[in-house]
């Protein structure tokens, strides 16, 4: 039997959010996609992965992903994965990374464990036991960070899962949810892009 509140660690968010020069958002925002597709709402899970959470809302408020196409759509027979963000084999890349208040390419891998007060940093799950002690898995709507490296995530590349992955569980951040408008994210083709994204609350 795993025991979750084995680990610990001597880091928390705030050191992280110092790091990335981003103040760290610790509570459940909701966020609105309006896409060529339609609209959608997601809810963000800013209580289990604030330093996450914190990345992608600097990024909204640097309006980094303002008509930023989905670049790449992978379809299998039972789920769909569809990666928005800024594409670094985009011309635009460079330029739009000059607009974040931050330098860094990644930030740290970042899941959170039930019955642990921080959530874990640079680390992957790789025993399947563990991902039943998880706050956070893959499920219908799930949005969650790009991978960059092993135990990083890109910090501004993300994507929708449209169904339950558990085989992903534990190796991704996983920091939100579609709660509204799920079959606009069933529609959108790789052509479709984001007309903007706002920070409802």
């Amino acid at each position: 039997m795993v025991q979750a509140c084995s680990y610990k660690s001597k880091i928390d968010p705030n050191y992280y959010c110092q790091k990335l020069k981003f103040s760290c958002i610790q509570s459940n925002k909701v966020v609105n996609f309006k896409t060529s597709k339609g609209d959608f709402a997601v809810k963000l899970f800013g209580k289990d992965n604030p330093v996450t959470v914190s990345n992608f809302l600097e990024n909204i408020e640097n309006n980094i992903y303002v008509n930023q196409k989905f670049y790449k759509i992978i379809n299998y027979p039972q789920i769909r994965f569809i990666h928005g963000g800024v594409n670094p084999d985009n011309k635009s890349y460079t330029e739009r990374k000059q607009n974040l208040n931050k330098t860094s390419p990644t930030i740290p891998l970042e899941i959170k464990f039930k019955e642990e007060v921080k959530p874990r940093y640079n680390y992957q799950i790789k025993n399947p036991g563990e991902t039943a002690n998880l706050v956070n898995a893959f499920e219908s709507g799930s949005i969650a960070m790009v991978k960059s490296g092993k135990d990083k995530s890109s910090s501004t590349e993300f994507f929708f899962v449209t169904t339950k992955i558990p085989e992903l569980d534990g190796r991704y951040s996983i920091f939100g949810k579609i709660i509204k408008g799920l079959d606009v994210l069933q529609k959108i083709n790789k052509e479709d892009y984001i007309k903007a994204v706002q920070i409802s609350n």
